[in-house]
Parts: C-alpha cells; sequence; structure tokens
C-alpha cells in the first residue's frame, strides 16, 4: 500500500503528547521512555493528554470515517493496514509494525486484530439536539441507569445501531468513558449511535416525556410483558426505553419518571438476563 503517511517500523513510537515533546517538556525523556517500551513492554496507557488507544479493525473503521473525531496516528499491521483501506487511511500518519510492538501500547489481553489508533474522545451531543435533530414518530432512545460495565454499555451501542436508536444517555459520573475498551466491545457504534451524557437522568426522562416519548422502565418485576407496555394508539411512537444498571437496577426516583415498568418473559429456571442480552431482545420487540 503507498500512502506518504506510511511509516514501517518493528515497533510504534511512544504516544504524542500535543506539541511533539515529551510529557516532561523535554526529547531526552522521549527517548528513554522508546527505550523502556521495547525492553518492559511499556507504557500501558491509552494515551497523553487527552488522546487514547482504540483498538480493533471496526472501532478502527468507524473513526476513521467519522469526521467528528480528532485523530493522532494510526498503528497497524501490514495486513490491517491493506484491510482498512489505503483511502480512509489518508487522515492519519501510519506506522506499520508487527501485533506484539502494539500489545505494548494497549491493555494486556485487548484483541487489536492488528489496528490500533491514538483518537480524541467526541465530544457530547446534548439531548436537545439529538430530539431537535431526528424526525418525530417510532424513535427510540436508550435510557441507561448507572450502568458502568465498559463491556455492557459497549454492547449495548452496538445493538442500539444494529435497531437504528437514536440515541444512548448516560450519566456523566456513573458511566463508562469512550475508552478502547468500549469502543471495541461497541464495533464501530460508538462513532455511529450519539453518546448522550447528562447529569441527572431522572430530569433528562422527564425532557422526554415532554417531547412525546412513552417512557418505559425495563425490569424483572414489571407490571406487564414489553409486548403490551406501549399503547398501540400512542401519538408519536416515540419510545424512551430505560435499563438498570447491572447489580441495583433502575432507580426508584427514575422509575417513577416512567409510564410503565414492563419485563421479559423467561423462563423460571434463570432469574435475569445480561443487561445488553435484555437490550437487544427489547429493542427487537419494540421494532417488531
Amino acid at each position: 500500500m503507498r500512502n506518504k503517511n506510511f511509516r514501517k517500523t518493528g515497533r510504534p513510537s511512544p504516544p504524542r503528547s500535543g506539541g511533539g515533546q515529551s510529557p516532561r517538556g523535554s526529547q531526552k525523556p522521549a527517548k528513554k521512555l522508546e527505550k523502556r517500551s521495547e525492553s518492559k513492554a511499556e507504557p500501558r496507557r491509552e494515551g497523553m493528554r487527552g488522546g487514547q488507544w482504540l483498538y480493533g479493525l471496526h472501532a478502527v473503521q468507524a473513526a476513521l470515517a467519522n469526521p467528528r473525531r480528532k485523530l493522532g496516528r494510526a498503528v497497524l499491521t501490514p495486513r490491517a493496514a491493506e484491510q482498512i483501506g489505503e483511502k480512509r487511511l489518508a487522515r492519519v500518519k501510519v506506522e506499520l509494525a508487527e501485533p506484539g510492538a502494539i500489545d505494548k501500547f494497549l491493555p494486556p489481553g485487548a484483541v487489536h486484530q492488528g489496528a490500533a489508533l491514538e483518537a480524541w474522545p467526541l465530544k457530547g451531543e446534548s439531548l436537545e439536539s439529538v430530539i431537535a435533530g431526528t424526525a418525530r414518530g417510532k424513535r427510540v432512545i436508550l435510557v441507561l441507569d448507572q450502568l458502568s460495565d465498559p463491556h455492557n454499555v459497549g454492547a449495548i451501542l452496538r445493538t442500539a445501531a444494529a435497531f437504528g436508536v437514536a440515541a444512548v444517555v448516560v450519566q456523566d459520573r456513573h458511566a463508562p468513558p469512550q475508552s478502547g475498551a468500549l469502543a471495541k466491545a461497541a464495533s464501530g457504534a460508538l462513532d455511529l449511535v450519539p453518546y448522550v451524557e447528562v447529569v441527572n437522568v431522572a430530569r433528562a426522562l422527564d425532557e422526554l416525556g415532554e417531547h412525546g416519548f412513552w417512557r418505559v422502565a425495563l425490569a424483572g418485576d414489571g407490571a406487564q410483558p414489553l409486548s403490551e407496555a406501549v399503547p398501540a394508539d400512542h401519538e408519536t411512537g416515540d419510545v424512551a426505553l430505560v435499563l438498570g444498571s447491572e447489580g441495583a437496577g433502575i432507580r426508584r426516583l427514575v422509575r417513577e419518571r416512567c409510564e410503565v415498568a414492563a419485563f421479559i418473559p423467561i423462563d423460571k429456571a434463570m432469574e435475569s438476563l445480561n443487561v445488553s442480552n435484555a437490550a437487544a431482545i427489547a429493542l427487537y420487540e419494540l421494532r417488531r
């Protein structure tokens, strides 16, 4: 693949830090960091000064295709570079490296598929702008009440993209950051579905109710099955589906903002479903 931005190296150089200097403002520490990364497989961090490493082919491809993303550089195996394509990689400087060299810049056990991309978190969208920017009628917005596991939230984002969800709303203090692990689990959906961070989930539900969304809390002790939770004559057809945290479930004040609490019928042999699996089943039911 011919690209002026490509540079072949046995291992990636350390993450850039703003003005091209080392974290302490001199070139000498930067050289020491490079030497350590060669002998001790360091650093394991996800980036510097706001940057982070996204990894996995789908996450990297989606970030490269997103014009809203601020990007640094890509560190790829030759095979991954070919799979991604020269056109997508034109936005960034590319370093070609062996898989083991890429491992050194990612969390232990990260499955990167030969692709890592230095990127900055997306600027959050407001709930108001999402509502205003989508056509009224049969919209679905997912509201996550204090879900903290990046793998679950990433899987939910992936499902949300598959079912055309208008946005995923989370509470800013109790939601996973836009990390490499979240982006990998989302398989590119972090760059496709608006990830809206709000201060107060209950107030966000008030706002959704004011715009005609029928608010449904998904809970094992709900009053009716999800298939019956949304009235056939609901004026707009817009639905806000609330999912609770992995341990505590939906908080009382959040649940009180909903028109109804609904459940997914499952066999009594199993007490509950993983929240990301429940989200997939619920979205299928709502779209069906």
